[in-house]
């Protein structure tokens, strides 16, 4: 089984090459915004708690995301593996996915981090946000504050991964599919 978190700031390209992993792979994407919004469509008991807290104004709690992972888990048992896109973002949500997928007899394999320069993320927003009518892809201040708090408080994470020798840096600057073909060489790599 593979298990991977693709990491990087908003803007390195996450999103792209984790469609494209999943079906190389064949593995299960777990985007944990898409996860929410769909546990939430689908009216479940932690949707409803997901709801009722976003609601007020507030961040859905480690301990209900870690729910829905578990239940993505379950769902998908047969699985080759799991692709975690936007979660963990903190070393105590990586403790929690580790003793979750350890409960599964399961771990993570790899940590691909996507680096790319702070003046090309604000670049590659700034054009999403055209693109897509995103308004907060839209405004140069809320995206240096989304990156700024991308190196404040997550990437300091990269050194969880370092500690188990999980960490993998891919340069995400260039042609999507030769950023693609060297994170498959690095799973390959592990395999």
């Amino acid at each position: 089984m593979i298990n991977l978190v693709l990491f990087g700031p908003p803007g390195a390209g996450k999103g792209t090459q984790a469609f494209k992993l999943k079906e190389h792979f064949n593995l299960v994407h777990i985007s944990t915004g898409d996860m929410l919004r769909s546990e939430i469509k689908a009216e479940t008991k932690l949707g409803k708690e997901a709801q009722a807290i976003m609601n007020a104004g507030k961040l859905v709690p480690d301990e209900v995301v870690i729910g829905m992972i578990e239940n993505q888990i379950n769902e998908n048992r047969n699985a080759n593996g799991f692709i975690f896109d936007g979660f963990p973002r903190t070393t105590i949500q990586a403790e929690a996915l580790d003793a979750l997928l350890k409960k599964h007899k399961t771990s993570i394999s790899l940590m691909l981090s996507l680096e790319v320069e702070d003046d090309e993320l604000l670049r590659r927003l700034l054009l999403r946000g055209k693109d897509s009518g995103r308004p907060d892809d839209m405004d140069q201040t809320i995206i240096s504050a989304r990156i700024q708090e991308y190196n404040n408080k997550t990437a300091p994470l990269i050194n969880y991964y370092k500690a188990q020798e999980k960490y993998c840096a891919i340069r995400g600057i260039g042609a999507v599919e030769d950023i693609f073909l060297n994170l498959v060489l690095e799973i390959e790599r592990i395999k």
